[in-house]
């Protein structure tokens, strides 16, 4: 499936959702060296969370292994600034542009229920709760968390609240032919998080190595609780009822 529109239009640019991809696909092409091994494997040792590190579980030198000739040794002391950076780094293309396209498709709405400097705290309390989740779920753990899946949680859970009924059009393939469909905003948080399942397999260090759920939990419970005090009445009434034209898709 490939999810591409939905009913919602947004009344103003989401300059913040922009620019929140932007970072990310900065970070995942000047920082992480778009994938090469050493690169990738430098920023997610050094600017993901590791969560026994956080809380002093494991001693220093600890030792994680990220490729088959690399390892991570955690440090003598808690780095709390990578509980923020480790939201923009992600562990393979597939997890960069998976979180990226399904931010910009769910994010673009809820920053347009808020100002924008509302907006872009809630991106990161959200991101800021599902990585703190995490970490108390698994403590002593000495893998490295990277990725903004948790944050995009608590988008798709601010989106659920405001939007409960807005269908989302899906590119769904019928044998060889690709057909449109309309599904509910709740089927494409399952389908995202599925998503995330099979990125996760295989990409380096993300999410832990694999998927770390607790984390998608609570950036999910973040984004539903927070959203009733940073949402703006007034904004998301005028987005309900903003007029919707659907696009036609169609064959040249």
């Amino acid at each position: 499936m490939f999810p591409y529109h939905d009913e919602n239009q947004t009344i103003r640019p989401a300059y913040v959702t922009i620019g929140i991809v932007a970072a990310c696909v900065a970070a995942w092409v000047f920082v992480q060296g778009a994938g090469a091994e050493e690169p990738l494997a430098a920023s997610v040792c050094n600017l993901g969370l590791i969560p026994g590190e956080l809380t002093g579980e494991l001693g220093p030198g600890a030792q994680f292994r990220i490729t088959e000739r690399l390892v991570c040794l955690t440090d003598p002391a808690p780095q709390y600034a990578n509980v923020l950076t480790s939201m923009f780094m992600h562990g393979g293309w597939m997890h960069l542009i998976g979180n990226m396209w399904f931010l910009w498709l769910f994010g673009n709405n809820i920053e347009d229920s808020m100002t924008r400097p509302r907006f872009l705290i809630f991106y990161l309390m959200c991101g800021v709760a599902a990585a703190l989740a995490q970490v108390v779920a698994d403590p002593a753990s000495g893998i490295p968390m990277v990725g903004a899946s948790g944050a995009i949680s608590g988008v798709m859970g601010a989106y659920l609240v405001l939007f409960p009924r807005v269908r989302v059009f899906t590119f769904v393939p019928l044998g060889i032919i690709m057909t449109s469909v309309a599904l509910p905003a709740w089927v494409m948080l399952l389908y995202w998080m599925f998503l995330q399942f099979i990125g996760g397999l295989g990409s380096i260090g993300a999410e832990g190595g694999g998927v770390a759920f607790m984390a998608h939990i609570g950036g999910f419970v973040a984004g539903v609780v927070l959203v009733k005090l940073f949402a703006r009445s007034d904004r998301v009434d005028a987005h309900r009822h903003a007029p919707w034209r659907p696009r036609r898709v169609g064959w040249n």
